[in-house]
């Protein structure tokens, strides 16, 4: 079957004097992707891994982790999402196997040489070429975000009905600090390549 499996590790992690807040952080995010464990894991101190069934809510996944590690003063995170086949099962995410798992994880060594924060890997080179072009121009505006701009990301995908004035009430600002944190973070232009990603990825890899 077809599957999406995000791979990432933390960037400058240990340069934090309080390496619990990240990790808590971290443990936060994933299982909020993913509330059964068995489809997540923390390994190596500092990497990670998830498998994300819906797969035209990758992108989507991916900037959600992203917000929440860069809600944390300096640090910043790569991500690599593999969009394959699941060939085994296992009990845990890192004991599954098939091509998705491999494609992340190996585009995750990729980004590491390359220095880039974000990329694709299917059985498409067409829709990997373009949709990895598209990445690295949201990148200029994602991996500058504030904390304030990632804090806003983070709040605006967990409560995607909320207009901005309640958005507001939930951290303490009013309605035009919201809106121009959104801007600032560029959420528009991430939302519209998330439609498009939903596009490709649902032509191409959903299950019929």
């Amino acid at each position: 079957m077809k599957t999406s499996v995000i791979t990432g590790d933390i960037i400058k992690s240990r340069n934090q004097a309080e390496p619990k807040i990240w990790m808590t952080a971290l443990k936060q995010a994933l299982s909020y992707l993913s509330p059964e464990k068995k489809y997540w894991d923390i390994y190596r101190g500092d990497s990670f891994q998830l498998e994300y069934k819906n797969i035209s809510e990758s992108f989507k996944a991916a900037v959600y982790i992203k917000a929440c590690v860069k809600s944390i003063h300096g640090l910043d995170v790569r991500l690599a999402i593999g969009i394959g086949e699941k060939t085994n099962e296992g009990d845990t995410v890192s004991e599954s196997s098939g091509s998705a798992f491999i494609y992340s994880g190996e585009t995750l060594e990729t980004l590491k040489k390359e220095k880039q924060n974000l990329r694709i890997k299917t059985d498409d080179s067409e829709i990997d070429y373009e949709l990895n072009l598209y990445f690295k121009l949201i990148l200029i505006a994602m991996d500058n975000w504030t904390i304030n701009s990632a804090e806003i990301v983070k709040l605006s995908i967990e409560n995607q009905q909320a207009l901005q004035k309640e958005l507001g009430k939930l951290i303490g600002i009013n309605q035009n600090a919201v809106s121009m944190r959104q801007k600032r973070a560029h959420l528009d232009e991430i939302m519209a390549l998330n439609n498009l990603y939903r596009e490709k990825t649902a032509i191409y890899f959903t299950e019929k």
